[in-house]
């Protein structure tokens, strides 16, 4: 059997991160990102994507706490869109649209996926601004007009933050669809730890590291509501604010200032051994226990075929799909420098003379 190479050194000098999607991986590089998915007849196809950073076309959006705030707007935005790979990849999208859903697309000028998609990011926003700010907003306000001092409703407020989407993540995981896609997440989270180990990128190799991983996003929306409340705190002390609907848009008016604070905290987290920084990120490193599950064998290859591609690209001679996604039947078929056998010919009988 063919293992992986150790990543050369030059590997290890960036992040290498992702997510899960439907029925596979996400992993992305500093100037690449590549889905891995599994289809139902176990084939995996991968689709690679190569792009410029932000950053290197606009140095200043590379700048501390500018960052964050830019980080935080491409990780939704490709986000959706690998979501949206993923499906088509799957051809989830393929089936025959309903007489209303062609009269939509024809109306709106956009094929129905592109409409099921943004009809998706749209309700998913007005979820999480109605979830996780405006119900803790309003809950304050009427606290406040209890008379109740300024830090007694902004704990109260940001306690209320957190008990929802902990309820709400920890519900979301009994949807077996859902499930599966946190054991993708456990898969992804396994196999980065494997990489950045140097040990050779294998299924039984990843499954000997933690599911859990400092650089998660789970940790990062943690770290963003407790950024939230101390910086609330102070606000609220300073400048309170009665009126409902001012209060939710100066939280939204400050959630980038929070973004850029929590994405500097979180690297900084990441990168440190130190006793106090393993201390601090246990509580965003614990919360991933309700987003992460076990993985099986075959979504761990599904992972380690996409951190090959995108640290490596397709190997010389990988068959592709009329769209260009390689296609793998194994993991080892990813590795670098790997090379495919040769067709064997058919063989033909001797006529008997």
């Amino acid at each position: 059997m063919n293992h992986a190479k150790s990543p050369e050194p030059s590997a290890k000098k960036f992040d290498v991160g992702g997510q899960a999607v439907m029925e596979g991986v996400m992993m992305r590089s500093p100037n690449a990102t590549a889905v891995t998915v599994r289809r139902p007849d176990g084939t995996m196809v991968t689709k690679l994507t190569p792009f410029v950073p932000l950053k290197e076309k606009h140095p200043w959006m590379g700048k501390p706490f500018i960052r964050g705030i830019i980080n935080m707007g491409t990780m939704l935005y490709y986000g959706m869109n690998t979501l949206q790979d993923s499906t088509t990849m799957l051809g989830l999208l393929d089936e025959e649209p309903s007489k209303f859903e062609k009269w939509l697309a024809k109306k709106l000028g956009k094929g129905i996926d592109k409409i099921v998609m943004a009809m998706a990011i749209v309700l998913a926003v007005l979820l999480s601004l109605g979830l996780f700010m405006a119900l803790p907003a309003g809950i304050e306000s009427l606290l406040k007009g209890t008379g109740m001092s300024a830090v007694g409703y902004t704990l109260i407020g940001g306690l209320v933050k957190i008990l929802l989407l902990v309820a709400y993540m920890f519900l979301v995981g009994f949807v077996p669809d859902v499930r599966r896609t946190f054991q993708y997440h456990g898969a992804e989270h396994k196999s980065v730890h494997c990489q950045e180990s140097g040990l050779p990128l294998t299924p039984e190799n990843a499954q000997t590291f933690s599911r859990l991983h400092p650089r998660c996003g789970t940790a990062f929306l943690l770290i963003v509501f407790l950024i939230s409340i101390t910086l609330f705190l102070v606000l609220n002390i300073l400048l309170p604010i009665s009126n409902f609907f001012l209060r939710l848009l100066f939280h939204l008016a400050m959630l980038p200032i929070v973004a850029g604070i929590s994405y500097e905290v979180l690297m900084g987290l990441a990168h440190s051994n130190s006793k106090g920084a393993c201390i601090l990120r246990t509580p965003g490193m614990q919360m991933q226990r309700l987003t992460t599950r076990e993985p099986d064998a075959s979504m761990l290859e599904c992972a380690i075929v996409s951190v090959n591609v995108v640290l490596n690209g397709f190997p010389e001679g990988t068959p592709k799909t009329p769209e260009g996604w390689g296609i793998f039947h194994a993991y080892q078929e990813s590795e670098p420098g790997y090379v495919r056998p040769a067709p064997q010919e058919e063989l033909v009988p001797d006529s008997e003379s």
